[in-house]
């Protein structure tokens, strides 16, 4: 059994390779190279397993994975730019991958200490046409 729990937050951005020329940088990301950033209105959504708890019915307290979420990622990740504001993209580029990577690192330790749940997914969605699935794993 699975359940996913959704959650939206507004960030800025920009790529930018430190190791490459800012024309190289230009013509790899193009206006997404822009130190200056954009913002996206990101849709995340978090999937785990496990159990029904056949007392609860649950297979995890939703509103204690909507606290998590709160918590972990909108605290840090609503409202700033990425680069400049939030510890892991300091050094990694804020793509959707690597932000779908960011909060599974943030979220899945959480969720195994406190629960019999298992994290299962990490979708972010960048636009209604883009979104990265992060399953743990290879990063």
């Amino acid at each position: 059994m699975q359940i996913t729990r959704r959650a939206t937050f507004s960030a800025s951005h920009y790529y930018w390779n430190p190791a490459w020329s800012p024309e190289r940088n230009a013509a790899v990301f193009g206006k997404c190279a822009n130190r200056a950033g954009h913002g996206h209105n990101y849709t995340l959504e978090v999937t785990v397993t496990g159990p029904v708890d056949p007392v609860t019915g649950f297979i995890v307290d939703l509103k204690w994975l909507k606290d998590l979420i709160e918590r972990q990622i909108l605290d840090v990740y609503d409202h700033r730019h990425l680069n400049l504001e939030v510890p892991e993209f300091a050094e990694t580029i804020p793509t959707t991958e690597n932000i779908a990577i960011a909060i599974w690192n943030r979220l899945a330790p959480a969720i195994a200490s406190a629960s019999t749940a298992r994290l299962t997914t990490i979708r972010v969605y960048e636009s209604p046409e883009i979104f990265a699935e992060f399953a743990g794993g290879q990063s």
